[in-house]
């Protein structure tokens, strides 16, 4: 699938060779896709499914505690298992076309109904800094799921009496959306691969170090970018979206 045909002229040979190129492209690239994700499979499900079975294999079953005890803890592991395998999914998915679904969304709109939805993961100082009127074309779902997972990352390393701002700006074409917090920080020594698949800002929490790719994936989906800021406190994640037809 790496073999491309060389290609001269405009005339319609060439251009079924550049046709046929194309459509080796997108092989090759779904063929890499479902490569990653069933490794990424087998990597992290191996350590939950050890833990299933080495508990099962010593599990008194005389014993209604321990039962009772290993019923709970490997209910919570096939849950996780379930929300790996999930997020997986998502990030396997981010490279089809109809991964988004193209819209008029209204920037203020969109940050205001976000932000409600993330009161509900915890007591924040929650704001918001954004234009009266800023209109992009994207996927209202997607973006909502990238803010609700910046929000979520910013809850787990912040304080209940610490900020977390929500706030967008147009700079020449693209729209800048971003969720900036007071809390802890990104250390330098990861700031580098902190969008990566499985890097993880620090040993604390339960996540599996897929977030941050899934929010990538969502902004490049949309033809742009995400990036972390470097600020006096705190993290600031900053989407760069083109603000498309108008």
């Amino acid at each position: 699938l790496s073999s491309r045909i060389t290609t001269r002229g405009h005339d319609d040979i060439a251009e079924l060779g550049r046709t046929f190129n194309d459509m080796l492209d997108r092989l090759e690239a779904s063929f890499e896709t479902q490569r990653r994700f069933l490794d990424d499979v087998g990597h992290e499900l191996r350590t939950p499914l050890t833990i299933l079975s080495g508990h099962l294999e010593t599990m008194d079953s005389s014993d209604v505690d321990d039962v009772d005890e290993t019923r709970t803890m490997l209910l919570d592991e096939t849950d996780r298992m379930a929300r790996l395998v999930e997020e997986l999914l998502i990030l396997a998915r981010s490279r089809r076309p109809d991964f988004v679904r193209p819209e008029q969304v209204d920037v203020p709109s969109l940050l205001n109904e976000s932000l409600a939805k993330a009161k509900g993961l915890g007591q924040r100082d929650w704001r918001i800094e954004t234009p009266p009127a800023i209109v992009l074309t994207g996927d209202r779902q997607r973006l909502t799921q990238a803010l609700l997972q910046l929000a979520s990352n910013a809850v787990e390393h912040t304080e209940e009496d610490q900020s977390i701002t929500f706030g967008a700006r147009v700079v020449d074409d693209n729209v800048h959306i971003w969720v900036r917090d007071e809390g802890s920080g990104v250390p330098d020594e990861i700031a580098a691969d902190v969008f990566e698949r499985f890097s993880r800002g620090s040993t604390e929490g339960h996540g599996f170090g897929l977030g941050l790719s899934i929010i990538r994936a969502i902004a490049e989906a949309h033809g742009g970018t995400v990036v972390l800021d470097h600020v006096s406190r705190g993290a600031q994640f900053r989407m760069i979206l083109p603000k498309g037809p108008q």
